[in-house]
């Protein structure tokens, strides 16, 4: 499965309406996001049951300012409507493989227990 271009208007819906949830915040005139585009794209088509998500950051200022985008490209892991992974820079394959696996991997009731111990 190709990525899908995600906005502000679609964003939350895409979190939160799917399992795990890959977000690349990524700008045209960024050489490291470009360098990173075509792995993004080869583990989309490797992994369908991951849905990855593009924001181009020039056409979505409003949302990279409330997912606190400093530095392009951030790559941004969600599961089950959870922010559980977020690093600035661009990722090699290996890299990128690895994160799906540990996302996959995850305990979510522990991640969820950690979530509202933290919000108490």
């Amino acid at each position: 499965m190709a990525s899908i271009n995600i906005t502000e208007k679609n964003f939350t819906e895409t979190i939160e309406g799917n399992g795990i949830v890959l977000v690349d915040f990524w700008a045209a005139w960024c050489g490291p996001c470009r360098m990173f585009a075509p792995v993004f794209e080869k583990a989309a088509a490797q992994h369908p049951e991951v849905v990855f998500a593009k924001v181009d950051t020039e056409a979505e200022q409003g949302l990279s300012r409330a997912a606190g985008i400093t530095s392009i490209p951030t790559l941004m892991a969600f599961r089950d409507g959870i922010l559980v992974f977020s690093q600035a820079g661009a990722m090699n394959a290996a890299g990128l493989e690895q994160l799906i696996t540990a996302v996959k991997d995850l305990d979510m009731d522990d991640v969820r227990a950690k979530v509202a111990a933290q919000a108490s």
